[in-house]
This record gives structure tokens, sequence and C-alpha cells, in this order.
């Protein structure tokens, strides 16, 4: 039971998390329980503090919407708790298509499909950010919030809080996207709202720290990255990852037999990438 916990105490954590938020929402809108209501772009925690998406937010600016004061306070809850713990620890901790991609990730490795496609991926992680951009250039031209129109995480919360109905096709597609088309695709690669998230995370604090003296080589960490472009200190030098691309998702931790990553408080006199 012990090696189980250290192999996957963070995995467990994870879904823990993941699981009970929608729990949670859920009690709120088919009990009315108070303890979190609404949606991951907007919410409420014990009918008393505002929680608002950051991403959501610009959209709405963009499309030319007046932001309630309500809303801001929530943007700047938010911004603030993720500048502390790392921006895209969402993606990994809180979003419920996480739990659909690294499903997919792991088929995948099981059916070894890395190998029978090639190792390079055809496809740069840099469009996530394109397609930020080009959501919030939508936003304004439509005059409506473009990704929270379609965006699947929204389409796979609601349908769990309020039914799944159509969400089941958006899992579907988004795991086999990720198993048949692209590695990590929807979170690595396309998702805006991890791309947004990537740059709020460059300025937090909670960082994964590589010790490069017990380290063996074996790459175990970067076979489970889902984003193994933050790892490049491996193998050469004692090094904070300092990408805002890291996940906090911690399983390069869990995997590592050589203790040779754990997690840190930044230092600030750290180089910066």
């Amino acid at each position: 039971m012990s090696k189980l916990w250290n192999n996957y105490r963070y995995l467990i954590l994870r879904r823990f998390t993941q699981i009970g938020i929608l729990v949670l929402y859920f009690g709120a809108n088919a009990w009315g329980w108070s303890v979190l209501k609404g949606n991951l772009s907007s919410s409420l925690l014990f009918n008393m503090i505002p929680m608002s998406d950051p991403y959501a937010a610009l959209q709405m600016l963009a499309s030319g919407a007046t932001l309630a004061i309500d809303l801001l306070i929530g943007v700047a809850v938010i911004t603030l708790f993720y500048l502390l713990i790392g921006g895209r620890a969402f993606c990994s901790w809180v979003c419920p298509i996480n739990m659909v991609t690294d499903a997919a990730n792991f088929v995948r490795r099981k059916l070894d499909v890395n190998r029978m496609q090639g190792v390079k991926q055809p496809a740069s992680r840099n469009i996530r950010y394109w397609v930020l951009a080009l959501s919030l250039v939508v936003s304004a031209v439509m005059g409506v919030s473009a990704f929270e129109f379609v965006s699947p995480i929204s389409m796979i919360h609601r349908g769990v809080v309020f039914g799944l109905g159509f969400g089941w096709s958006v899992v579907v597609i988004i795991f086999l996207f990720d198993l048949f088309v692209l590695k990590n695709g929807w979170c690595g690669h396309v998702c805006p709202l991890g791309g947004f998230y990537s740059l709020l995370g460059r300025f937090s604090l909670i960082r994964v720290l590589h010790n490069e003296e017990n380290c063996t080589l074996c790459m175990k960490c970067k076979t489970v990255c889902p984003e193994p472009q933050v790892l490049g200190m491996i193998g050469k030098e004692s090094l904070s990852v300092t990408s805002g691309e890291c996940t906090n998702c911690a399983r390069c931790v869990e995997v590592c037999d050589d203790d040779a990553l754990e997690f840190s408080i930044r230092k600030f006199a750290e180089n910066k990438k």
C-alpha cells in the first residue's frame, strides 16, 4: 500500500481534487449545497468569495462587455492563487479534460502508438498561443466570448453537473485525438486556456526542482511528463523548472526512483527563462 501511495500519491490527490470539485458543483445544482456554486468560469465559494476565470474575463472584455465589480474581484482572487502555485496547476488539478487526456496518454504508451507514428511530433506547442490570440480577436469581432462558446471544458463541466448529453461526444473526440492523432494534443498543443495559464505560470512560486547529482538519466520523468520540453535541465544541471508550461502535475516526482526531482519554492535569484 505504501509503495502504491509513493508511486501515485500526487495522481491520487489530483483525481480526488478534480472529482471532488465536480461533486461540489453537482451538489450545488442538485441539492443546494453552498460550498461551491457556479461553473469553472465563474464561481462563488461558501456564498462569499467570488472566483472568476481571468481568460474568460479577457474574452468578455474583448467582446465589449462591462465587467462587474464582483467579477473583477473573482479574477483577482484566481490570478493571485495561480501566481502562487503555478498557472497550469489548473490544467492538472482542476480541469476535467485532464482525466480524459491522461487516460489517452496511458493507453497510448501501452499500445506503443509513439513508436508506430515515429518520435517526432507533427505540430508545434505554440499553436495554443495562436488559438489564444485568435479567440480574443474573434471575441472582439463577434461580440461574444468566443472560446467559452465552444469550449470542451465548459461542455463537459455542464454535462457532469446538468447531464452529459452531447458532452459524451466531446470526451470521445478528445480521447481519440490524443490517442491516435497527436500525443498530448488537446492540452499540450491546442487548448488556449492552457496557453493563458502558461503565461501566468511563468511567475509562480511553486516549482519542480532537479538535483543533477542524484539523477541516473533513466528518463522516466520525460516519458510521463505531458510537457517534456520543460525538463530540459535533466542530466545537465541542478535547476528548477522555470517554464510556465509545466502543469505541476508531479508525475515526474512520483516516477523518479533517484529522488532527483521534488517540489520547491522558487528562488528569486535564479535566472528566468
